[in-house]
């Protein structure tokens, strides 16, 4: 049912798999690599058509011209303002509805719970028409604010599936022997089950924080002024209105993929824990 390990298989198929694993992997990176290599190359390799060729030489510079020439750093600010606060709201606001969902069984629990879900199945482009005129008629329109609540809005369920299964997936026997002795439930909540859910909350805060900082549709359809715009939609801001600085747009997007990867590292531990924890009985 399950594919054996590569070392029980044939000698065969270990070779091919040695020597398919770096193909793939390189396959995989050289989108990456091409852009990591185009942010160091001169303008003037771009110009004379140089694209994929070996630099004529490495301009570091350009992450420096980046910030001199761009307001990357008031993007950047408007990314974390964005994205910090959806983080917390949508984990926030998960973690109780996924705890009256897991743990309370009343009639409409399935009904609520499938609405949740639902949400999640929705094509997001339908929703952009509604979506602008509502912030417009809140007066929310083109503020960090208004997109911050919008994507709070929209994580909130897939955030509860993910909470609610965690959540179901604990011995509900604590839940059980802590109302026996009389506690009271937002105290079950609190000093019960939240510490049993830190896995699942790192594990959810890194993929919403990745989710969000990487939004490019709602950053340009929500927001147009560079007071307002996070790091995706400020990004075309770098080409001119005639020429195109793709050296400087690759440079502003390694820049712009840093705190997504560097926030996966530190809490590496964490997020594989939440991911893993109860696969295996």
């Amino acid at each position: 049912m399950f594919p054996r390990p590569i070392q029980q298989t044939s000698l065969t198929a270990q070779w091919m798999y040695k020597l398919a694993l770096p193909v793939a992997l390189i396959l995989w990176l050289l989108p990456l690599l091409g852009v990591a290599m185009t942010s160091v190359r001169p303008a003037m390799d771009l110009a004379q058509g140089n694209y994929f060729g070996i630099p004529s030489s490495f301009a570091f510079e350009n992450y420096l011209d980046v910030f001199r020439n761009s307001d990357i750093g008031s993007y950047m600010l408007n990314s974390f303002k964005v994205t910090i606060p959806t983080v917390i709201g949508a984990v926030a606001l998960s973690t109780m509805t996924g705890f009256a969902l897991g743990i309370y069984k009343f009639r409409s629990n399935l009904l609520v719970f499938f609405l949740f879900v639902a949400g999640n199945f929705v094509p997001f482009q339908i929703l952009m028409v509604p979506v602008r005129d509502l912030t417009l008629d809140l007066g929310m329109y083109n503020t960090w604010y208004g997109l911050a609540l919008f994507h709070i809005a929209f994580q909130t369920g897939f955030c509860t599936l993910f909470m609610r299964n965690f959540i179901k997936a604990l011995p509900f026997e604590l839940i059980e022997a802590a109302r026996v002795e009389g506690v009271a439930e937002w105290r079950i909540f609190w000093y019960i089950v939240l510490p049993l859910m830190r896995p699942a909350i790192a594990a959810l805060s890194v993929l919403i924080f990745t989710f969000i900082w990487n939004d490019f549709f709602w950053a340009t359809v929500l927001t147009t002024s560079k007071e307002t715009q996070p790091i995706t939609a400020g990004l075309s801001s770098l080409n001119g209105q005639w020429v195109a600085a793709w050296h400087l747009v690759s440079a502003g997007s390694i820049i712009a993929a840093l705190p997504p990867v560097l926030m996966f590292f530190l809490m590496q531990k964490h997020f594989i824990a939440g991911l893993t924890l109860g696969a295996v009985k």
